[in-house]
């Protein structure tokens, strides 16, 4: 204690560093940073996709449904969502010629690209998935073919192939366009 005593405060100040950089650790080690693309993975049929988040405006279980008289079998029917109708289309039907099974974990994605407003039927949501930009690629080859014209490309993740599925195109394309059967 007598040495203290004797010790100026800019002394103090010198020891207390020297201790404190003795004790220290090191910098936390530097990570490389990687970037990711996020969006909501669904089931059609086979077939894993993905859609951008902003694309899809809302998940919702199938809702009551209005039958469109004269529609072609794919076309669910409209749907009351808060007051706003929503034409419910069959993805599966529309792309396959196969109905979606109604499953408890059959969904619907609902989508608007600001002139059509749609819900989408499909087998499964798997919910917000996020992708390393690196696991991207341009290719379509390897989802099937009943949704390649719609691709962006795809994500490998974990041995699954997720196509990355342009929607607006989808909803736009003339083939979901013309309804009357």
């Amino acid at each position: 204690m007598a040495a203290d005593t004797e010790k100026t405060p800019f002394d103090l100040l010198r020891d207390i560093e020297r201790r404190s950089r003795a004790n220290a650790r090191g910098l936390p080690e530097q990570v490389e940073i990687q970037t990711t693309w996020a969006g909501i993975g669904f089931r059609v049929g086979d077939a894993h996709l993905v859609a951008p988040l902003g694309v899809v405006r809302e998940i919702l279980t199938f809702p009551v449904l209005t039958r469109v008289p004269g529609a072609k079998v794919w076309m669910k029917g409209i749907a009351n969502v808060r007051g706003n109708l929503l034409p419910v289309t069959d993805l599966k039907g529309l792309l396959v010629g196969k109905s979606t099974p109604m499953r408890q974990s059959a969904r619907v994605l609902v989508v608007n690209n600001g002139t059509v407003s749609a819900g989408l039927l499909v087998d499964e949501v798997f919910g917000l998935r996020h992708f390393l930009d690196e696991d991207f690629s341009d290719s379509a080859e390897a989802v099937p073919e009943f949704i390649r014209r719609f691709i962006n490309g795809i994500y490998r993740q974990n041995q699954e192939i997720w196509g990355h599925v342009n929607l607006h195109a989808l909803v736009e394309s003339d083939e979901f366009m013309h309804v009357a059967a």
